[in-house]
């Protein structure tokens, strides 16, 4: 069983009710939407559902949050990453979806879908159709207005008759200012008279009691009654919103000049940020660099900004506030510029510390700010075509082993089209659109983009796009069979490039994989595993974990065609386990391949069955059935058969629907210990 719950960082109140509510609902139907006001708790009350649920669904509950979603572009592509779906085709990605969802049994969570109802709607018309074992629970202001929609309205909490919006306030008001006495009869009566007056709503509750330690709750009553009076005056019952709406603006008014501003500023990032990020994208003018730090923690006790260890976050209501301001101040424009080259600079160190100790990190990095990197890609196409062609290039080979290959392509093709058409950043593109289109089978547009991508390396003159350009090249030729070109690819460059700097030593190394594999496939085994030998030192001497996990990989292959099999499944674990760092399905995939085959060759065929039967779960996550280069189909059909025939068809077929239907990650793990799987 897999799940992607958010962790709940503070303490959960009351709900017990709705909690009720929506677990007979999704125990009922296919579709429940939890609707309400922003603010009034929606999320925090899917999360402790969602918590709930989790155990009666065998394949987990899946969360994917689509506040940071500008529009509705990256929503397939977001909630196909909640899935762990990984889609390395050229068939319609929601048909993919489709397919993957099809024999699955399992929750998926859509939080905060109000600004993308309509595409959410005819998503979820898709995917619940073709989907039986699927349940869905969402989140939005209004309904997504979908045949068989259950819809459950989140109210604010009660303020007579339960004492759960002051304990909410007691709770929030002591971790604000643990010292401040909140049980003299004065202060319960103020505190009382707060969570009335702000209708329960949660988020202004904790925003009021966020104050607790710069304001009495007296003074905080006080303050709040004469805001709250203004609009009964004029409205004579406020709704909700106009409720939370005043709080947002009298938590406003409590923050100094500087504060103000960050959190304006803040608005233009759409995911999880830490204190350099907020630097980056929100210094300027008054607001210095030095100054950030001192305001974001301010908007941290304020509870205008949620902090997770080293991560931030606004909540989005809260976010919609500071765009507001934004507006008003003028700096939308100067926001997302300060936002586009931040994570342009991201992009650069990014690529920059591919090679050496710092890859994961990176590579994770890269993962983590989707969302953000899309957005500035966006602007940068708009306004700046040079650095969007420069950023494409520059982030899409990570995007690639992500496996957001239909999402990368589109943007490598459209930084082409749009920015310069000759010049280093061009290439670096061109290289990244051609990898896209042959990790996705497209094997005749991989032809002609490698061509023109060595045409292009070659006006540059530059080492990495030489590089590039023919291991773009030399991996066509070995996908379509022809590894001696390959190899000619490989040698040539390798002879005709130096060293180069540390960046272009990643793409030698790339180059020097391209050498292993097509030895390998013209059956000269012992150049191949000394070239493979070799290449692995290096990136063991750089901490290089990608280029490491595919020597393995052939040191792998290697060893089973020279029938050493103990040797062959220890380089495959070797290669899994840094391939699960990377989190590179596509990777894990090819890995489990060929340790079923090599636990095969050992055999223990039940065990193979039961490898292989993971290795299916993580080829249907990309897409695929099983690939890899063509010397490896011969040699896995041979080793499965040597498996069924060494336990029975029967016993063989059990194992393999073991390991087919254990999730992803628990299969994986199984597979890493040596001998477990009986």
């Amino acid at each position: 069983m897999a799940s992607s719950i958010p962790e709940e960082t503070t303490s959960f109140v009351g709900r017990k009710a709705e909690l009720d509510r929506i677990e007979h609902a999704l125990a009922s139907g296919r579709l429940t939407t939890l609707t309400g006001t922003g603010g009034v708790g929606k999320t925090r009350l899917a999360v402790r559902a969602a918590g709930r649920a989790d155990r009666a669904y065998r394949d987990g509950v899946h969360w994917a949050d689509l506040a940071p979603l500008h529009d509705d572009e990256l929503l397939l592509a977001t909630v196909s990453d909640a899935l762990g779906l990984s889609d390395h085709t050229l068939r319609m990605p929601t048909d993919v979806l489709c397919e993957w969802l099809a024999d699955k049994q399992l929750l998926l969570v859509l939080d905060s879908c109000e600004h993308l109802r309509p595409a959410c709607a005819h998503l979820l018309g898709e995917i619940l159709t073709t989907s039986p074992g699927l349940t869905v629970l969402a989140t939005s202001r209004q309904p997504l207005a979908i045949k068989g929609e259950r819809v459950i309205g989140v109210e604010p909490l009660p303020v007579d008759g339960t004492a759960d919006a002051l304990t909410l306030f007691r709770e929030r008001a002591a971790a604000a200012a643990p010292r401040a006495a909140l049980d003299d009869p004065a202060t319960v009566a103020a505190a009382t008279e707060i969570c009335r007056r702000l209708e329960g709503i949660p988020l202004a509750i904790e925003l009021a009691a966020a104050g607790i330690g710069r304001q009495s709750a007296q003074e905080i009553a006080g303050r709040l009654g004469t805001r709250l009076d203004v609009f009964a005056d004029a409205t004579l019952r406020p709704p909700r919103h106009r409720t939370l709406r005043t709080t947002i603006g009298w938590s406003h008014e409590l923050c100094t000049p500087l504060e103000r501003l960050l959190w304006a500023r803040l608005a233009v990032l759409r995911g999880d940020f830490d204190e350099d990020t907020a630097i980056a994208v929100c210094a300027g003018g008054p607001l210095t660099a030095d100054a950030v730090p001192a305001a974001l923690r301010a908007l941290v006790a304020k509870s205008v900004v949620s902090r997770d260890g080293e991560r931030h976050r606004m909540l989005d209501t809260l976010r919609e506030y500071g765009r507001m301001w934004l507006a008003e101040l003028g700096e939308e424009r100067a926001a997302t510029d300060r936002h586009a080259a931040c994570f342009l600079r991201l992009a650069r160190r990014a690529h920059a510390g591919w090679t050496g100790d710092d890859q994961i990190h990176w590579y994770h990095r890269i993962a983590e700010s989707h969302a953000d990197l899309c957005a500035a890609l966006d602007h940068l196409l708009a306004h700046d075509t040079a650095a969007a062609q420069e950023m494409a290039g520059r982030i899409g080979f990570f995007w690639c082993c992500c496996g957001h290959l239909p999402q990368t392509r589109a943007y490598a093709q459209r930084a082409l089209d749009a920015g310069p058409a000759a010049g280093p950043h061009r290439t670096r593109a061109l290289w990244v659109l051609g990898i896209c289109v042959l990790l996705q089978g497209d094997y005749p547009a991989a032809e002609r983009i490698g061509e023109e991508c060595v045409r292009a390396a070659a006006d540059d003159g530059t080492d990495e796009g030489l590089l590039a350009a023919a291991y773009l090249r030399g991996l066509t030729h070995l996908m379509t069979g022809d590894p001696e070109k390959g190899l000619r690819e490989a040698d040539r460059v390798l002879r005709t490039t130096g060293a180069g700097t540390p960046l272009e030593s990643a793409y030698r190394l790339r180059c020097h994989l391209i050498t292993v594999f097509a030895l390998t496939g013209l059956g000269r085994l012992d150049e191949a595993a000394e070239a493979a030998a070799v290449l692995r030192a290096a990136c063991q001497a750089r901490d290089e974990c990608w280029a490491l996990s595919y020597a393995d990989y052939q040191l792998a292959l290697i060893a089973l065609l020279q029938d050493r099999a103990d040797a062959a499944a220890a380089h495959a674990r070797s290669m899994l386990a840094g391939k699960r760092r990377l989190r590179d399905s596509f990777g894990i995939a090819l890995g489990l391949d060929i340790l079923a085959a090599a636990i095969a060759a050992q055999g223990e065929g039940a065990i193979a069955a039961r490898v292989y039967g993971t290795g299916q779960v993580y080829w249907r996550m990309v897409g695929h059935p099983q690939r890899g280069t063509p010397e490896l189909g011969p040699l896995r059909e041979a080793c499965e058969r040597r498996a069924r025939e060494a336990v029975g068809d029967d016993a063989y077929r059990r194992a393999f629907e073991r390991g087919r239907s254990d999730s992803a990650e628990a299969g994986l793990i199984q597979a890493l210990q040596s001998g477990l799987l009986t």
